[in-house]
C-alpha cells in the first residue's frame, strides 16, 4: 500500500478515534469495524501493516495489533499468508462510495452538503419499546408523531425530510408548464422536483442578500408563476437572507398574490451575524415553510417538516398521504429524543471551525481559486478561473475526492467555473482531500470553461 494510501486510511480512522472512549486498541478496533459495517470499506480491501498504521497515527504497534487481533476474532479481518491482512468478506456491503484505495475511490465526499455522520449526537438511552408506541397503534398519523410535533411548534405536517417537503409544495401549487421562480444559483433538489412535475425554473438576479425586488418585480409580471423558491441560508453561496430584504420581497409577493416556498433547512447553520427573517411574518397565508432536521443531527433520520397556512396544510397532508400514506413512526420518535438531549450550539461551533480550516488549507494550497467566506450553511461557493468544473470533477473524482460542479445548481447550467465543496468533514480528511484538488489542479490541463456568463458574481449579483 502506498503512502498516500496509508495517509488516507488513517485520515478516516483518526475521524472516528475522536468520539471513542477506553483504551486505543479498542476504539481503534472499534473504528474499523465501522468503517467495515457501514460500507465505507468495502469487503477485500487491504488494511496497511501494523508498522505503517501505528507510524501514521503515532501510536505504539502493540496498540495496533491489538486492534487487529480483535478484528480477527470477530471475523471482520483474515491474513494472507505473505499478502497482508484484509477484510474479510463478510465483513461490509458494497458502497455507494465505491471501492475505498482503489482506482477512481472516493475517500473524501465534499460534493453533498450534509452532516458527515452522526458521531457528534448524544444518543440517549432509549426502550426500543418506547419507539414503537404511537397513540394511533398502528403508526399512521398523517400529519405526523404528536409528540415531535409538539415540539417543533405544533401546527406542522412531518416529512421524510426536507427533499420530500419540496417536492410535496411543487406538486400541491405548480402544474406542468408553470414558471417557478428561482435563485441563481440555487439548491439541485429543488430544480429536480420542479421539472419532476413537469414545471420550468426561472432564475431570478440575485445578490448577496437574495433576490433583487425589482428582478423580482419584474419576473412576476413577465412570467406570471405558480410560486417562488428561496432559502433562508442560501445553497451553495453560504449568504443570509437578512429581515429588511426578506421584508420587501415578501410584500411584493403578498401584493402580488405569490405564493413562496421557503426553505429554512439550513436556517440554523448561522456563524456570523443576525439568523435570518421568515418570509411568513409579512406575507403569512402565502408561504409555506420547509424545515429539516438533517442539517443539525444527521440526515439518515429523514425528518422534516412544513409549516403552512389552511387550506394548504390540509392540501399538502393529503398530498403526502398519497405518496407514503405517513412519515416512520420509529424516526421521529428517536428525532424528538435527540432534539431533547442535543444542543445545536456546539455543532454550529464545530461546523464553523471546519469552515475555518477548509479555506485556510484552500488558501495555501489553491491560492488562484476565490470565494466569499460564507455566514452560513456547510459549503463554500469557489471559483476556479479559466477551468471547466464539469470536467474537473471528474478528474477529481478518479483521484479520490469528489466535488459537486457548478452547473448543477443553476437553472441554465451557468456557473461551470464553479464549484460547491462541503466544510462538514473531520479536519484531517479536508486536508487529505485540498492536497488531491492541488493535484488535480496542477497536472490537468483544464479546458475553458463553457458558461462563465454568470448572472453576476460569485453569488449571482447583476453585472
Amino acid at each position: 500500500m502506498s503512502s498516500a494510501d496509508v495517509d488516507q486510511f488513517a485520515a478516516l480512522i483518526r475521524d472516528r478515534l475522536r468520539y471513542g472512549h477506553g483504551p486505543l486498541g479498542r476504539r481503534l478496533a472499534a473504528a474499523l469495524t465501522d468503517l467495515a459495517r457501514t460500507g465505507a470499506l468495502s469487503p477485500g480491501t487491504r488494511l496497511p501493516s501494523e508498522r505503517d498504521l501505528a507510524r501514521v497515527l503515532d501510536c505504539s504497534r502493540g496498540a495496533v495489533a491489538a486492534a487487529f487481533n480483535a478484528l480477527f476474532e470477530d471475523g471482520i479481518c483474515e491474513r494472507r499468508h505473505g499478502s497482508g491482512t484484509y477484510l474479510a468478506a463478510a465483513a461490509g456491503r458494497e458502497s455507494a462510495m465505491g471501492r475505498l484505495l482503489r482506482p477512481g475511490a472516493v475517500f473524501a465526499d465534499l460534493s453533498t452538503s450534509v452532516v458527515p455522520d452522526p458521531s457528534h449526537l448524544r444518543v440517549p438511552k432509549v426502550d426500543p419499546a418506547d419507539l414503537l408506541r404511537t397513540p394511533s397503534q398502528h403508526g399512521y398519523d398523517p400529519a405526523g408523531e404528536p409528540g415531535l410535533r409538539e415540539l417543533l411548534g405544533g401546527e406542522v405536517l412531518i416529512t421524510a425530510g426536507a427533499q420530500q417537503g419540496i417536492d410535496l409544495a411543487t406538486r400541491c401549487l405548480a402544474r406542468p408548464g408553470d414558471a417557478v421562480l428561482v435563485e441563481e444559483p440555487t439548491y439541485p433538489g429543488a430544480l429536480a422536483a420542479i421539472q419532476g412535475c413537469g414545471a420550468r425554473a426561472v432564475a431570478v438576479a440575485t445578490d448577496r442578500r437574495g433576490m433583487l425586488p425589482e428582478a423580482l418585480r419584474d419576473a412576476i409580471a413577465r412570467h406570471r408563476p405558480a410560486f417562488g423558491y428561496v432559502q433562508a441560508v442560501r445553497n451553495p453561496a453560504g449568504t443570509v437572507a437578512d429581515d429588511d430584504r426578506v421584508g420587501a420581497l415578501a410584500e411584493i409577493a403578498r401584493d402580488a398574490d405569490l405564493r413562496i416556498v421557503e426553505d429554512r433547512t439550513l436556517a440554523e447553520l448561522v456563524y456570523e451575524g443576525a439568523l435570518p427573517g421568515r418570509f411568513a411574518a409579512a406575507h403569512p397565508h402565502g408561504t409555506i415553510e420547509v424545515h429539516s432536521l438533517s442539517k443539525v443531527l444527521w440526515g439518515g433520520l429523514r425528518v422534516g417538516w412544513l409549516t403552512a397556512p389552511e387550506p394548504l396544510l390540509a392540501q399538502l397532508t393529503e398530498l403526502k398521504q398519497t405518496s407514503d400514506l405517513a412519515t416512520s413512526a420509529v424516526s421521529q420518535r428517536f428525532a424528538a429524543e435527540l432534539l431533547r438531549h442535543n444542543d445545536f450550539a456546539t455543532w454550529r461551533t464545530e461546523l464553523a471551525q471546519r469552515r475555518d480550516h477548509l479555506s485556510a488549507a484552500l488558501r495555501q494550497h489553491l491560492p488562484q481559486w476565490t470565494w466569499d467566506q460564507p455566514s452560513g450553511g456547510l459549503s463554500l461557493w469557489v471559483r476556479l478561473p479559466g477551468t471547466d468544473t464539469d470536467r474537473f470533477a471528474e478528474l477529481a473524482r478518479g483521484n479520490g475526492v469528489a466535488v459537486a460542479p457548478g452547473s448543477l445548481f443553476s437553472a441554465d447550467r451557468r456557473y461551470r467555473d464553479h464549484l460547491r465543496l462541503s466544510f462538514a468533514l473531520g479536519p484531517e480528511l479536508l486536508d487529505q482531500a485540498v492536497a488531491v484538488l492541488a493535484r488535480t489542479c496542477s497536472r490537468a490541463h483544464h479546458a475553458p470553461a463553457e458558461a462563465t456568463d454568470h448572472n453576476g458574481d460569485d453569488h449571482g449579483q447583476p453585472t
